[in-house]
């Protein structure tokens, strides 16, 4: 399935900022030229404030991560809500860096019985089926190829058939990175998304143990394990630790681990800066997006005519401030 964004939606870029000169645009310039009104805020409640021990030289490693908005996943999202409500993840620990795969963090004792720390009472026991979510009307327009991109409307990516799916479509929609099917619709494991680690089935985690992908997108755990969200901030804090000797990256010896200090939601803390996006239903992401795929900057001989869902990141930002402002 092959989609391409409407020329009306991608001329809606071409403003003089742009179109100047003969400088190539690239992807980084549509960012920086999207206007005010395509960026959305994110709520402060939907983020996660994981501190780590500090690093070398007693250097902060704050980790921020945004939580997968209704309706994925939120059996998941809502045991994570609570969790942090009970300061539960205080105290855990980075118990697990794969090269090229995972960072998991989480109780060490969590599988010794009698050592495991225990959960808070009222945690909800998602099943499989909450893997996927039955798409809504809107994304069964998207999926049945809309020939122009409309404002609202999911984006389309310009991308070559899903090798994860047979008649699939890779789209975005608010923000976040789809696979859809024609009937239901899931979050992508990309770079940077947050997962929730599980024994076997029909076990499907509680949210208490999670990970986050640092390699090349692993596309084949879509569908067999809930995504609740992504890091926006303080990736570099986890993608750099050292990778475990264990089996499957786990450290071997509690001295490997990297402690966790506190997760709180956003909105219980002061010093946190606001964060936005470039919303995924604006014509400046359709033209980045059409430019991650097209690129023709000074350093690309042949534009690859198409890009990978997960290679097309969704821009996030801190909110600028006004200096005119105290």
């Amino acid at each position: 399935m092959r989609t391409f964004f409407s020329a009306v939606a991608l001329a809606a870029l071409a403003t003089p900022s742009l179109a100047a000169g003969d400088k190539p645009v690239t992807p980084n310039d549509v960012v920086d030229a999207a206007p005010a009104s395509d960026w959305q805020r994110i709520a402060p409640g939907d983020l996660l404030v994981m501190d780590l021990t500090p690093g070398a030289k007693g250097k902060p490693r704050r980790v921020v991560i945004q939580l997968m908005p209704a309706p994925f996943s939120q059996g998941w999202v809502g045991n994570i809500r609570k969790l942090v409500a009970a300061h539960w993840f205080d105290g855990i620990a980075v118990v697990r860096v794969q090269d090229n795969y995972v960072v998991q963090w989480g109780d060490p004792d969590g599988e010794t019985p009698g050592k495991a720390k225990a959960l808070p009472a009222g945690l909800a026991k998602p099943t499989e089926k909450g893997y996927v979510t039955p798409l809504d009307e809107r994304l069964r327009s998207s999926f049945m190829q809309r020939s122009a991109q409309e404002p609202g409307q999911p984006a389309t990516i310009p991308t070559n058939p899903d090798s994860y799916l047979r008649n699939g479509l890779t789209l975005f929609d608010h923000g976040w990175p789809i696979a859809a099917d024609g009937r239901t619709g899931w979050p992508v494991h990309c770079y940077g998304m947050v997962g929730v680690g599980r024994n076997l089935s029909p076990d499907t985690g509680t949210g208490a143990e999670l990970y986050t992908v640092i390699g090349q997108a692993p596309r084949q755990l879509d569908r067999n394990i809930a995504l609740v969200g992504r890091i926006i901030a303080g990736m570099e804090h986890l993608s750099s630790l050292p990778r475990g000797t264990g089996a499957l990256g786990f450290y071997e010896t509690p001295e490997e681990r990297t402690p966790i200090v506190s997760v709180r939601m956003g909105s219980d803390l002061a010093d946190l800066p606001a964060y936005e996006y470039l919303s995924t239903e604006s014509a400046s992401f359709a033209a980045y997006v059409d430019k991650r795929a097209n690129r023709k900057d000074s350093f690309y001989i042949q534009p690859a005519g198409g890009v990978d869902v997960c290679n097309a990141p969704v821009p996030i930002r801190p909110v600028k401030q006004d200096a005119t402002k105290p």
